[in-house]
This record gives structure tokens, C-alpha cells and sequence, in this order.
């Protein structure tokens, strides 16, 4: 069984009420504190983009500090980040432009992390070096076990127009692949700030929550976002038939 807790958009670096960035720093913070002081174990913490609010290689180094944890942490960038500044502080790599994606294997199962974003834009897309990028790790390698395929942006309507005009398009490519590979068990994602579960090519799509706000729903009228609800989380739990359940926690401010 695999227990991976999923977060997104800590926006690190972003200003509120012309704070410096201290909110959500202590936002970002108190969820990591939480899962750092869980008494039982956790196989990894996935932060699915935006972990930075300019891209700038300050707010990551400030990521690096908060992220640091007893757990592995498996990241993607989100529409707010940027590749070069996150490869050099983050990765310890040569800054370059091109999608960030990485193969993480863990204990029964492999998790990708794809690069959804399009520098310069809100709304992302899987581009052709992604798609086969992915196609080929989910062909080779330990096929016998899942995989779980994370990225930033859902590529489905999630019925918030704020929401759905920056969603992940040109998906049909992406539903090409996934078809090929039915060792995938779910698709992973953020972006939204807001908690969700959906369907995309006949697999779950399961939305992180947001850390650093919530996107409330037309319903819940307002001003379309609250900076008031605690940070959320969730835990999805991958069993040994491959069936993934999901449980969504808030975080008190402390």
C-alpha cells in the first residue's frame, strides 16, 4: 500500500496585504509541519506547482527551506514558476528552458511529474517532448507496477469559469497516451485551489487543494477566491488493486 500526501500552490514569495510573502510562507509552513509531525510514515509529499509566485531564485531558496522534510518531496512547476531559476536552485542543475519532467520510482509504484506549463502563459499544455517523454517511461521500466501522473493543470472543465479559461488544453494527445498504458491508475493535478475529483480518459482526476487560497464556487458568490479557509491537503492511498482513495484534510493555522 502507498500513502502519498499531495499538496499545491503554496505560492511562495506572494504578497498579501502587503505582507513580504510572510503569509504564505506560514501557510506552506504549517502544512509541512503538520505532515513532518505524523506519527506513521509517508512514501513521498508531492507539491504540484507554483511552488514560487514571480519565479524568482529568492522564493525558491525560501521553497527549498519550507519543503525540507523526513519525507521525499516530488515537485512540478506550475504557470508561476520558472524553469531556469527552479532548475538551478531547486534541482542543482544548469539553468535551461525546456519541461521539467522526472520519473520518480517508489515502493510499489512509479510517479511522473510533468512540466504543464508554457512560459509566459497561465494556461498549460503537455507539449510533444512531455507526451513522448511520458509515453516512453510508462512503456519501459517496471511496467508490472502502477504509475501515478502528476502535473499542474487539470486538462478537464472543473465548472469555475476562473478556472477553466488557464485548464490544461490540447489534452487529447495526453488521452492518446494514457489509452496505451493501462497501468496508470490516476492523474494528479493542482492549479485549481480547490479540492476536486473528476474524470479524464476514463481515469480519476484528483485536484489538490490550494495552500496559499481557496477558488470558491459560482454558487458560494463572493469574490471567486478566499484567503480566510485553512490550508488543505490530501492523502491519496494506493492499494494493491490498484484502486487509489482519496481523503482531503484541513490544516489550522497555528
Amino acid at each position: 500500500m502507498l500513502t502519498i500526501a499531495h499538496l499545491s500552490d503554496i505560492h511562495l514569495g506572494q504578497e498579501h496585504r502587503r505582507d513580504g510573502g510572510r503569509r504564505a510562507r506560514r501557510r506552506a509552513g504549517q502544512v509541512m509541519a503538520y505532515l513532518n509531525a505524523l506519527p506513521g510514515p509517508l512514501d513521498a509529499v508531492l507539491v504540484t506547482g507554483d511552488l514560487a509566485d514571480h519565479g524568482l531564485p529568492g522564493e525558491y531558496e525560501q521553497v527549498a527551506k519550507v519543503l525540507a522534510s523526513r519525507h521525499p518531496v516530488l515537485t512540478c512547476p506550475g504557470n508561476h514558476d520558472r524553469r531556469a531559476p527552479y532548475r538551478e536552485v531547486l534541482l542543482g542543475e544548469v539553468p535551461g528552458e525546456g519541461p521539467i519532467n522526472r520519473l520518480h520510482q517508489l515502493p510499489g509504484a512509479d510517479v511522473l511529474m510533468l512540466d504543464s506549463s508554457i512560459p509566459g502563459r497561465d494556461d498549460g499544455r503537455l507539449d510533444e517532448e512531455t507526451l513522448d517523454w511520458l509515453d516512453a517511461r510508462l512503456a519501459g521500466g517496471r511496467t508490472d507496477l502502477p504509475a501515478l501522473v502528476a502535473f499542474h493543470h487539470p486538462p478537464v472543465e472543473l465548472h469555475i469559469p476562473t478556472v477553466d479559461r488557464v485548464r490544461q488544453f490540447g489534452e487529447a494527445g495526453l488521452a492518446r497516451v494514457l489509452r496505451r498504458h493501462p497501468r496508470v491508475a490516476a492523474l494528479l493535478c493542482g492549479h485549481s485551489h480547490t479540492g476536486a475529483a473528476t474524470t479524464f480518459a476514463g481515469l480519476p482526476v484528483l485536484v489538490a487543494p490550494g495552500v496559499v487560497s481557496t477558488v470558491t464556487l459560482p454558487c458560494e458568490g463572493g469574490r471567486g477566491i478566499s484567503f480566510d479557509q485553512p490550508p488543505m491537503l490530501a492523502f491519496h492511498v494506493l492499494d494493491g488493486d490498484r484502486r487509489l482513495t482519496t481523503h482531503y484534510r484541513a490544516v489550522p493555522e497555528s
